[in-house]
């Protein structure tokens, strides 16, 4: 059942339907203003808006516009907006609706044959076509105008415990696509595929399959590495000048148990820089060497224009799940700063390169091994946000612990093999991180849990969820609160910003809600 209330005034709502143009690939490489074209809003992962029209002086006036229910379960994917429409996915559905009133203009649901439903981050769009995953394993193409299928791809094996959740991500002529699961012990990878026809163009695999390959000789032999993981559950970014996509990669596995998979187990726990054109790597990041913790290093990598050391730098950030902030150059992959974002004991200290080194205590013992963060991380997939205007890096985080055991005690242990249990928290903040020093500049912590995506604007503002089911706005210098909404459930997605006719929207959802609020007096 769909249901839809709108509240704006009728001054902000347009008379005909959106033309529905299509999106150039040009459009991509602008600043959003008028439009949120792809899943963080531009290629830096940054979720950074220059609009202001809402802004710290203001934002207590922030009235609802409209909302829309889907009645089909929660939505954690990040809306796109493009020419006045806003495009947004769940699991095995799609939907158009209007960026300014929230009227359905078209619904696509999928027939499923299966997979996990946990999920999916959102859509990607090519000219007139609309691309997105399924739990069942295809990667889907639509036609923008009218939701109509075009295609269908198999990208995974659904019999292997694969599943598509992640949103695609359009580079040139490149539909770029990870994969999910952690089930199986089966190997990640992330693929191109032509935008026209949906073939496969490009494929590369987190982890070596053959013994000589790099990265092979830390694994101890050819069916570890065949059996490794590294799913890519997380959207890449993009450097146009470099030519260079970022990818973060997941866990290895098995995933606790670990006696047969001695080594580092490259390129897990990594952020990888890859020819968007060809799959080659051009350099690796390690984040998490030989993870025992399900701890994988797939968030966002977000990409910075800034300074260090009085030099202008390309650099790119990452705040891992397992509780350490990273700065690199991006054009090589070295490492420039290495800190924690919240208190870890699991390493017991940083080698040379700025990747920490695990302390064997703190891997899963049969006794069990007391270990922050837990399971959960520091940190997990929903996005963080970076503001050239504040030069801090904002992350949703959480402080943690937990009692990690393991159960298979086999020379060859498969899936899983152990677990956490027991633990506690204390607590869920929003971290504000000075990327040059990687010093916690302020830090928000929420009465009650509570870890959503983060959106900033010029506006001196910090857009994202607490733990009380309220959307939020912070003072981007300060971290004090300005205004709340409670939706009645928690905040799913990053939320967005789009300027049309004027009126600044910010859209956020929340359970199986889309929310927009405008400045609707003003």
């Amino acid at each position: 059942m769909r249901f839809l209330r709108t509240l704006a005034s009728l001054a902000l709502v347009s008379a005909a339907l959106p033309a529905q143009p299509g999106l150039t690939p040009a459009k991509l490489l602008e600043k959003p203003i008028d439009t949120w074209p792809m899943y963080h809003g531009d290629y830096s992962g940054r979720r950074f808006s220059t609009l202001t029209k809402i802004n710290s002086s203001n934002v207590k006036a922030l009235a609802m516009a409209w909302f829309y229910r889907t009645g089909v379960g929660g939505i954690k994917a990040t809306p796109l907006q493009i020419a006045g429409v806003l495009y947004f996915s769940a699991p095995d559905h799609v939907w158009a609706v209007e960026a300014r009133t929230g009227r359905e203009l078209w619904h696509f649901a999928w027939e499923s044959k299966g997979g996990i439903h946990i999920g999916n981050r959102g859509v990607a769009v090519y000219g007139n076509w609309l691309y997105f995953e399924t739990p069942d394993c295809h990667l889907v193409s639509l036609n923008i105008k009218d939701g109509k299928e075009r295609w269908r791809k198999t990208i995974c094996d659904l019999d292997q415990f694969y599943f598509g959740s992640v949103a695609p991500l359009i580079v040139k002529n490149h539909v770029i696509a990870g994969v999910s699961g952690d089930d199986l012990d089966r190997p990640g990878y992330i693929s191109s595929y032509d935008p026209e026809t949906g073939e496969l163009q490009w494929r590369w695999y987190t982890v070596p399959q053959k013994m000589g390959e790099p990265g092979s000789e830390t694994w101890p032999n050819e069916d570890a590495m065949k059996h490794g993981g590294g799913m890519t559950w997380q959207v890449p970014t993009y450097d146009p000048e470099l030519n260079l996509i970022y990818v973060t990669t997941g866990n290895p596995q098995p995933v606790i148990a670990h006696k047969n998979r001695e080594g580092a187990n490259l390129f897990t726990g990594s952020v990888v820089a890859l020819d968007p054109g060809t799959g080659k790597m051009a350099w690796y990041f390690q984040a998490s060497p030989h993870d025992t913790h399900d701890w994988d290093a797939t968030e966002v990598p977000v990409l910075i224009d800034g300074e260090m050391n009085g030099r202008p730098r390309k650099l790119l950030a990452l705040a891992a799940r397992n509780g350490y902030f990273f700065v690199l150059d991006r054009t090589n992959g070295k490492n420039l700063v290495t800190s924690q974002f919240v208190p870890t004991n699991w390493a017991k200290g940083i080698d040379k390169n700025g990747t920490p080194i695990p302390d064997p205590a703190k891997m899963p013992q049969i006794a069990g091994a007391l270990v922050s963060p837990n399971q959960g991380g520091a940190t997990n997939w929903p996005p963080p946000t970076f503001s050239p205007q504040t030069g801090l890096f904002y992350v949703g985080a959480s402080r943690a612990y937990s009692v990690y055991y393991i159960f298979d005690t086999d020379e060859n242990p498969q899936g899983w093999g152990g677990t956490d249990r027991g633990g506690g928290s204390l607590g869920s903040m929003v971290q504000a991180i000075d990327y040059q020093t990687g010093k916690i500049r302020w830090s928000h912590r929420w009465e009650s849990g509570g870890r959503a995506g983060l959106m900033s604007t010029a506006g001196n503002l910090v857009f994202t969820g607490d733990g009380s089911n309220n959307f939020v706005a912070l003072d981007a210098a300060t971290g004090d609160p300005l205004w709340h909404a409670n939706l009645g459930a928690s905040v799913g997605n990053g939320p967005i910003t789009y300027e049309l006719d004027g009126t600044q929207y910010v859209v956020v959802a929340a359970g199986d809600t889309l929310w927009a609020f405008a400045m609707l007096s003003h």
